[in-house]
């Protein structure tokens, strides 16, 4: 059990298990089907006191910030050590933002290093230099001839003198964590050694993992579940940590196969993937073999309708179960909302999905299913320490989902008013909408906020993309919306972006199809989840604020009553 209570820091806990689990597989890094290497915990520590010793040599001081941007590797986990234990303020950045936008988010982040791959500081050092000046930059697997320019070689690190442990306070900010969208304000979420060592000792307890069992690391290691539960929970539990350098889904069936895998996290888009494979195989199956299996599942969900049995399952249907390794124990699913009939079908197959709900400004999770039973209609209950309520509920009881709990930030980074307005007298205000049921559990409905959280766990706000269409020719003005926000269906899955544009008065048909053209141009640049899925021409003025800001509710209302879903346009 885990057990963090008189701990002060993740770096005290992360140090405590480098020397309990000294002689224990660690990492295991992969890359197709090859094997780039291993790690105890013995040499883990090595390799993040050798990048602590490192820091130090620079004039890194505790309270620095070390930004890490990086697809899912051991050196992220190697690196994050190592920081954590030179006093470091981590800040993970997601590496499929475009160059701009992590050029933006380091700008406002103004970290002492950087820590990121060649291919990622060759399309960074093509911006501007300003955000890099007073910046570290610290390069993994750049070529032979590769020009550098400022920055230094990972592999080239070579301190003379040894690293200085530095213990950091439950109430030190550890981590700086950024929402996906960037093109507004950036939101930097700032989380202490405090709320970390709470949601991990809470999750430790609800889902331990042990010797021998290990985590496959699916998401990018920057997004809050990954970061948990990919990282600080089975590092301080003895348990190995597996990563894959490709994550084509041709390798990740064999990645599993080969490794055991026990426990993962993944995405809606993910498991729907899963899902649809393992119908497709059943679909295939000549239709006496299709009874037999089908009996067997119905088997299986009745002998484990109470709770998960790995041992059991994975006897009754072996051969699905061989196709993900054989002892997968838990997938763990958020960040977006899962389709109830895909975590219902693969329950029955003993694949038992833990559905959580939680926000960047609140750690990992708030509220999870504890798979005793299971249930896929809902985001299960409140985790230990956090409390939930709904306030301004309507006649059917939905109301806006506010938290207070351990796990809450400290507040968005340089922004004291976005802070005060999301958090009022401790309790977060999520802009989420829900239904408490009987049994305690969290229902949710819909949200109060113009927001899109997409199938692949993404948060993205429509103000943030709206920069990209600055400038239109013909075009008086327009704005993003979530297509769900303006004809709400009654389920939160399948969200798209769409864009509504208001030609200028007497635009033609060719200045039409021009830009729509340009429409589609500007939209293939965005990143793939931030892309838009149609236009909807609109003729009225947009409604404005005294300041002209988009009054995007009355707007909204407007478009509801007088078009339908019907009317947008594919771009």
């Amino acid at each position: 059990m885990l057990d963090l209570g008189k701990l002060p820091s993740l770096g005290a806990a992360l140090r405590d298990a480098t020397i309990s689990f000294k002689s224990r597989e660690a990492l295991i890094e992969a890359d197709r089907h090859r094997e780039n290497g291993r790690w105890t915990y013995a040499e883990l520590r090595a390799a993040a006191d050798g990048f602590t010793a490192a820091l130090q040599a620079q004039g890194f001081a505790p309270g620095d910030r070390c930004a890490i941007l990086m697809q899912n590797q051991a050196k992220w986990l190697i690196g994050a050590t190592g920081a954590l234990w030179a006093g470091s303020i981590l800040v993970p950045l997601d590496y499929k933002l475009t160059a701009p936008e992590q050029a933006a988010l380091i700008a406002h982040a103004k970290p002492r290093v950087l820590l990121t791959e060649w291919p990622t500081w060759e399309k960074l050092a093509h911006e501007s230099p300003e955000p890099f000046e007073r910046v570290l930059v610290i390069v993994t697997e750049a070529p032979a001839d590769a020009r550098l320019g400022k920055a230094v070689r990972f592999e080239s690190l070579s301190p003379t003198n040894p690293p200085v442990y530095v213990e950091r306070s439950r109430e030190d900010i550890a981590c700086i964590v950024y929402s996906s969208g960037t093109g507004g304000t950036p939101k930097g979420c700032m989380l202490s050694h405090a709320n970390y060592l709470a949601q991990a000792e809470v999750l430790g307890r609800m889902y331990p993992m042990t010797r021998g069992e290990r985590y496959f690391s699916v998401l990018p290691t920057n997004h809050a579940i990954d970061f948990m539960c990919g990282f600080l929970i089975p590092l301080m539990m003895g348990a190995a940590v597996v990563h894959q350098r490709t994550l084509r889904p041709a390798y990740l069936s064999a990645t599993m196969q080969r490794y055991s895998i026990t426990h993962m996290a993944l995405v809606p888009t993910i498991l729907k993937t899963l899902e649809k494979k393992i119908r497709e195989r059943l679909d295939d199956l000549p239709k006496w073999q299709r009874i037999v299996v089908d009996n067997l599942i119905d088997l299986n969900h009745f002998a484990t309708r109470r709770e998960p049995n790995q041992k059991l399952s994975s006897s009754l249907l072996r051969p699905i179960h061989d196709q993900f390794g054989g002892k997968l124990k838990f997938m763990f699913c958020g960040g977006a909302f899962v389709d109830r009939d895909v975590a219902e079908f693969l329950n029955s197959l003993g694949l038992p999905v833990a559905i959580g709900y939680g926000l960047t400004e609140a750690g990992t999770v708030l509220t999870v299913n504890d798979l005793k039973p299971f249930r896929g209609d809902s985001v299960g209950k409140p985790v230990p320490g956090v409390e939930l309520v709904l306030r301004d509920q309507n006649e059917a009881g939905v109301g806006e989902v506010w938290v207070r709990g351990p796990t809450v930030m400290q507040g968005y980074l340089d922004e004291p008013e976005l802070t005060r307005e999301a958090i009022v007298d401790g309790w977060l205000r999520t802009g989420d909408l829900g239904t408490i049921d009987a049994a305690g559990h969290l229902k949710l409905v819909g949200r109060t906020k113009n927001m899109i959280v997409t199938e692949g766990g993404k948060n993205v706000y429509p103000e943030d993309i709206e920069a990209t269409f600055a400038g239109l020719a013909d075009c008086e003005e327009y704005s993003v919306f979530a297509a769900n926000y303006l004809w709400p269906t009654g389920k939160l899955t399948d969200e798209q972006l769409l864009i509504v544009v208001r030609p200028k008065n007497g635009t033609t048909d060719e200045q039409l199809a021009a830009l729509l053209a340009e429409l589609g141009v500007r939209n293939r640049k965005l990143a793939d989840y931030k892309r838009l899925a149609g236009v909807l021409l609109w003729t009225d003025e947009f409604p404005r604020t005294a300041s002209q800001k988009v009054k995007r509710e009355p707007l909204a209302r407007a478009l509801r009553d007088r078009v339908d879903r019907g009317s947008v346009r594919a771009l």
